[in-house]
């Protein structure tokens, strides 16, 4: 513990040498400009130079009192009271305790600057001339506070700004993994359900079928972590998809994907996956009433269309996952809103395509 404290003492010092020049370089410019406000003659000879070099070192000693306890006040009041949380106290506290000092610093060294001009005598101290003398000192002072107090607000403020973006930004981080972690566990469950029921219509479509998940599970493993992927990426993903489903109701589902360009243009990962199943569960796939799927874009825009011919039951509960899912992860890194609409024959969601800012 000893050894800590004198190691955390050395430091200190260490740290108060190394900004010393600057500090004393910053007063000297300070008292510098003080004696050429007053007398801005007396440095036009050497005489002159000579008659206010007390004054100078008088004004030195002013502004470098000044300045340090400023920041001593300062270093003070920002460890134990905040200016966010507790303004007014702080400001309260922060007046009061540099204007004491200050008063106190002022008489000293103007008692001290009598004194060694033979002004005065330690016997004979004229305590009211003196306030009075300290009068100017107190102006200076209260310059200096108000720029170290707008400085330390300043600071705190820019800090304080930060920490919240910076918690902001990672609570939605956190909220967008929750959402995606949502995928993973909910593709892999309708899609063994789906497995479950072609088992029993046809062991070589089911063969087919597993096949056909590894790949496209892959993919769901391969983004898992991403923001944003590529349209390109997306709808190749979605052609797989589709196929997959293709290998148990046949002619009973078709599907048109018209997207011709290739801009680069992106969305949230698994985005299709979500609306395709959707269009899947909720609407009779058959024969006579096949189910017709067509993913286009327009402009900045995806257009995703299915007939829509909802079943009387559903076959499988819906889990809430869904369009919720996709509205709640667009809400977390885009201003833009997905349209859902729908007309008598069909189903329609339209996703914004987004652009990464460089």
């Amino acid at each position: 513990m000893k050894s800590n404290s004198t190691d955390s003492i050395f430091k200190m010092r260490i740290g108060i040498w190394n900004t010393f020049p600057k500090f004393l370089l910053i007063n000297l410019g300070i008292a510098l400009l003080l004696i050429l406000i007053f007398c801005p003659t007396c440095f036009l000879t050497w005489k002159g130079i000579k008659s206010v070099f007390p004054d100078f070192l008088y004004s030195l000693a002013i502004t470098m009192g000044m300045s340090y306890g400023g920041n001593v006040v300062e270093n003070y009041y920002d460890r134990r009271i905040s200016w966010i949380q507790h303004p007014v106290k702080r400001l309260v506290m922060t007046v009061g305790t540099y204007l004491t000092y200050a008063f106190i610093v002022s008489f000293t060294i103007v008692l001290f600057y009598a004194w060694v001009n033979d002004q005065i005598e330690l016997n004979h101290i004229p305590f009211r001339s003196i306030a009075q003398n300290a009068t100017l000192p107190m102006y200076i002072a209260l310059v200096i506070m108000a720029l170290f107090t707008t400085r330390s607000w300043l600071i705190e403020w820019k800090k304080s700004a930060t920490e919240a973006a910076q918690l902001k930004s990672e609570q939605l981080s956190r909220q967008y993994q929750s959402l995606k972690d949502q995928l993973n566990p909910h593709f892999l469950f309708n899609s063994l359900n789906v497995l479950t029921t072609l088992v029993y219509e046809d062991a070589d479509k089911s063969a087919e079928f597993i096949q056909r998940l590894s790949k496209i599970y892959r993919y769901v493993l391969e983004v898992q972590n991403e923001e944003l992927v590529p349209l390109e990426r997306e709808l190749s993903f979605a052609r797989n998809y589709l196929d997959l489903y293709k290998v148990r109701f046949g002619e009973s589902l078709k599907f048109i994907l018209e997207v011709d360009d290739h801009q680069p243009l992106n969305l949230p990962p698994l985005s299709l996956q979500l609306l395709l199943e959707n269009a899947i569960k909720h609407n009779i796939t058959s024969s006579a009433d096949p189910l017709q799927i067509s993913i286009e874009k327009k402009d900045d825009e995806l257009w995703i269309t299915n007939t829509f011919q909802p079943k009387l039951t559903q076959e499988i509960e819906s889990t809430g996952v869904g369009l919720d899912n996709i509205k709640k992860r667009y809400s977390l890194i885009s201003d833009r809103k997905i349209i859902i609409s729908h007309t008598e024959n069909s189903f329609i969601v339209i996703l914004p395509l987004l652009q990464i800012e460089q």
